[in-house]
């Protein structure tokens, strides 16, 4: 109970459906963090103990439900395994995706699921920060992903890395070799891209780059059409395949892929509308919202209307001549 408000004000009455230690000393300790009176009640009869009895009985039921979907989930997860060959069940699945329009305000995003479901703490976003990337270059995006993925959890986690490797598809072992296996592991037993045999290819050199070529990797390619279910994976030394369309395996890897585009889109649309929010166009006289955006949305990034020219300015939609100007004169007087 202390620990839950911690990190927030503890309300004036609190029903509790046992008895604890100290009960008047922990009532009064949150008086005096709250400024107000909290009382803190077990109550044996009456309304406050209907009211205890059934926040037990939810709490009973969530604690079903919870540990059915963890059940399932690892069943899931083990269906995972089976479909790409593991020699065990996955613990911590890591699926990558990047976004992007006209290879304009790219980003990439790692979301993770394990037996627990979607870990939404370990997701992680990445600004792409290559200047020698052509734009919209995907290949490129992955490969800086994972080696800046990768190689900061080789620092941080080595000898997570060595358990991984030890484990590897290849090998016999059936169990974790982590010495706490109750634990979320650091290092990913199976890793989702997003694409076909390209985008495979540029993530096995960035991983084999950084010494983590041991880390099993799949990817996927959408169907014709982008139809669910017709998807095609590729793994390193294996011929591309599809999984049975009723395959338990295959519906769980469409929620997985599918949590990392949403993901994906929804940091890529955050970041252009901080973007478009604030930006050195700003400064500029003349120039107000509705020419900003019209700038941003036709040039897509502040670093290409900075390198445009005088005509391509003019000729951009919703720009007139005398802005074309202002903001031309504005980046060549300002360097």
């Amino acid at each position: 109970m202390t620990q839950f408000y911690d990190d927030k004000p503890a309300p004036k009455l609190i029903l509790l459906s046992h008895e604890i230690e100290d009960r008047d000393l922990v009532a009064e300790a949150f008086s005096q963090r709250t400024g107000r009176k909290v009382e803190i009640l077990t109550p044996k009869r009456g309304e406050k103990r209907d009211l205890v009895a059934h926040a037990e009985k939810n709490a009973r039921e969530a604690l079903s439900r919870k540990l059915a979907d963890a059940a399932s989930q690892e069943k899931l997860l083990a269906t995972l395994g089976a479909a790409f060959g593991l020699s065990r069940t996955p613990r911590r699945v890591e699926v990558y995706d990047n976004s992007h329009i006209m290879g304009t305000n790219a980003v990439g995003a790692m979301i993770v699921a394990g037996a627990q479901g979607f870990a939404k703490t370990h997701y992680r976003t990445f600004n792409v920060k290559s200047t020698e990337l052509t734009p919209g270059d995907d290949f490129g995006m992955m490969r800086e992903m994972l080696q800046r993925r990768f190689s900061r959890l080789a620092k941080e986690h080595p000898s997570s890395a060595n358990d991984a490797e030890a484990a590897a598809p290849d090998e016999s072992a059936k169990e974790p070799l982590d010495t706490d296996e109750t634990a979320f592991p650091a290092w990913p037993d199976l890793v989702i891209i997003d694409g076909g045999k390209g985008q495979l290819e540029a993530a096995r050199e960035a991983l084999a780059a950084i010494g983590a070529a041991h880390v099993p990797l799949v990817a996927i390619a959408k169907g014709p059409d982008r139809n669910a279910g017709q998807e095609t994976f590729f793994q390193p030394e294996r011929a591309p395949f599809k999984l049975p369309p009723r395959d338990p395996a295959l519906y769980f890897i469409q929620r997985l892929r599918d949590e990392a585009h949403r993901f994906a889109i929804g940091t890529h649309r955050a970041k252009r509308s901080r973007e478009i929010a604030k930006s050195p166009l700003d400064e500029i006289q003349g120039v107000g919202p509705r020419r900003k955006r019209a700038l941003l949305l036709h040039f897509g990034t502040v670093k290409a209307i900075r390198s445009a020219s005088l005509d391509d300015l003019a000729h951009a939609p919703g720009v007139n001549e005398a802005t074309a100007k202002a903001v031309y004169q504005f980046f060549h007087d300002n360097g």
